[in-house]
């Protein structure tokens, strides 16, 4: 062959290396069917949550669903202050444990245009001042005078919570000055209740439902006439551009709904001994109609 017939030869070779380097490009991004091109979703999130029974419930059975869609999952343990920054300001993609528009209301008004509410996830739950049912009072107002009953101490929990606000407004709007709110955390106020119900002791505590605790004792919330603690909805939020982003992870979070019952559910296993993710997979296994309902294969 001489060199003429070469050249043209190699000319050839090189212009079908293109074209086909070209059409796998294409490929990789995706076809729309007219002509448009899209690309691919990463098929990773990361998950802000709060260290409540209910959030870490909720989060845990949430990783379980993205994990079924195919998605790596980096969850995120943090305050509450820390978990609306980190949304808004895109260190991570989003949460389903934010209480609104009463418990973490000083959060939403310092980050909330800077965040989506993508949909109530968990409506009509509640926060408030919990005693076990032996304790012979029913109200707020009837701590005043009975200081000594209860050690002068309201125990809470983490300080940055939402809840600890209300309480501190609470202690203001009824006059219980000779109480002190006791700084802990989720795990240390069950572990304080579990103590003194054990010896009958009487306990005031800053609780919320959905709670496994009330599944395991029997206690009541002191009634609140002045409503400081108000009532709340459970609200998925997200990074604003999650949507353009991700937008198969973000259809998944507005099917996300589900009931105080099941979050509880989850909590009953996490109680029992489950660890967190045993007891979120038990759950999903056990609901495969919610879960596909959630993942849009239904």
């Amino acid at each position: 062959m001489d060199n003429k017939y070469k050249a043209i030869l190699v000319g050839i070779l090189l212009v079908l290396s293109l074209f086909a380097a070209g059409c796998a490009q294409q490929g990789d991004e995706g076809d729309t069917g007219d002509g448009n091109q899209t690309q691919t979703e990463e098929k990773s999130v990361t998950i802000a949550y709060v260290q409540w029974a209910s959030a870490v419930a909720t989060t845990n059975v949430v990783q379980e669903v993205f994990q079924k869609a195919g998605y790596e999952v980096e969850l995120n343990n943090v305050a509450a202050g820390i978990m609306y920054q980190g949304i808004a300001n895109g260190n991570a993609d989003f949460s389903v444990c934010a209480w609104l528009p009463n418990t973490q209301a000083n959060y939403w008004e310092q980050y909330g245009d800077q965040i989506e509410k993508v949909n109530v996830n968990t409506p009509n739950v509640k926060t408030g001042l919990v005693v076990p049912q032996y304790v012979d009072i029913d109200t707020i107002p009837e701590l005043k005078g009975n200081e000594s009953k209860f050690g002068g101490t309201i125990t809470g929990i983490d300080p940055g919570a939402g809840i600890m606000s209300q309480t501190e407004e609470a202690i203001q709007e009824y006059g219980l000055d000779g109480y002190t709110l006791q700084a802990s955390s989720g795990p240390g106020m069950t572990s304080a209740l579990t103590s003194a119900i054990t010896d009958e002791k009487p306990i005031v505590v800053t609780l919320w439902n959905p709670h496994w605790a009330f599944a395991r004792w029997d206690l009541k919330y002191l009634d609140d006439p002045k409503d400081v603690y108000g009532s709340d909805d459970i609200v998925t939020i997200a990074r604003p551009d999650l949507k353009e982003d991700k937008p198969q992870a973000y259809e998944i979070l507005t099917r996300f709904k589900w009931t105080v019952a099941d979050n509880e559910k989850v909590m009953s296993y996490i109680d029992q001994g489950m660890s967190a993710e045993e007891a979120a997979e038990k759950w999903v296994n056990d609901n495969p109609d919610k879960v596909n309902e959630w993942l849009g294969t239904e």
